[in-house]
């Protein structure tokens, strides 16, 4: 994969694109089904090359001769090869916001504990069953190399979540959200989380693997051990 751009230029081309909220860009009122199609395969090839490799080791020719199509079409599409990778952004972004949701639902009117382990169960089953792999692999990317974009996604994402799982620990330890303890328990429950979902770390400490049939007992254990911890600091 070759650089194809200045790292100057890239940050500016996609801080134009934070700026704009990410923003689809309006359908042509001429495209056609062919079009449609054209569109839809760059998306699923730069999603993945974007996670695997990175914005700046993947070209425009490399999503283009993977996607089999005209190395125009990014642009035409897209308006560039930042807009493709904000419109990735935008994707991850809608269905890690349905998993929020999701999260949301099954903890109404339950208490701490029960919204803490639903949280857990919910986040390790998408993560186990969903066909979109590559979606942690980039935000991997994105915590340890931020675009521009990055706040978008701390923003309507990452604040969110924090914040769900912040309510339901500072619950259990019967304190306000901002107890500076209440950030402690936070930090240790998403680290297991981190370890569990991280598959070269998991590995390397022969951690249990992340199926489909293992996510109740994975849920479980970290809950009861998260849990046990909080109520531990708590009583301190």
């Amino acid at each position: 994969m070759k650089r194809e751009r200045s790292s100057a230029t890239r940050g500016a081309d996609l801080a134009r694109s934070a700026r704009a909220g990410l923003t689809r860009p309006a359908p042509r009122s001429t495209a056609t089904d062919t079009d449609r199609e054209t569109r839809d395969r760059l998306l699923d090839v730069a999603a993945v090359l974007f996670a695997e490799h990175g914005f700046d080791n993947v070209t425009v020719r490399d999503i283009c001769a993977k996607a089999s199509a005209n190395v125009a079409a990014v642009n035409y599409h897209f308006g560039g090869k930042a807009g493709l990778y904000d419109e990735v952004l935008r994707w991850a972004i809608r269905i890690m916001q349905e998993t929020t949701e999701e999260i949301r639902r099954a903890g109404e009117n339950q208490l701490p504990e029960a919204r803490l382990e639903a949280s857990i169960r919910i986040f390790l089953t998408r993560v186990a069953t969903t066909r979109n792999k590559w979606i942690h692999q980039l935000m991997l990317r994105e915590v340890n190399n931020p675009t521009p974009s990055f706040n978008l996604i701390l923003n309507e994402v990452l604040k969110p979540r924090m914040a769900y799982v912040r309510n339901a620990v500072a619950g259990i330890m019967q304190c306000q959200p901002d107890d500076p303890r209440v950030a402690m328990c936070v930090m240790s429950v998403q680290s297991q989380l981190f370890a569990i979902v991280n598959n070269p770390l998991a590995s390397r400490f022969e951690s249990p693997p992340l199926t489909p049939d293992r996510v109740d007992a994975l849920a479980r254990h970290i809950a009861c051990f998260s849990i046990a911890g909080v109520r531990g600091i708590a009583s301190r």
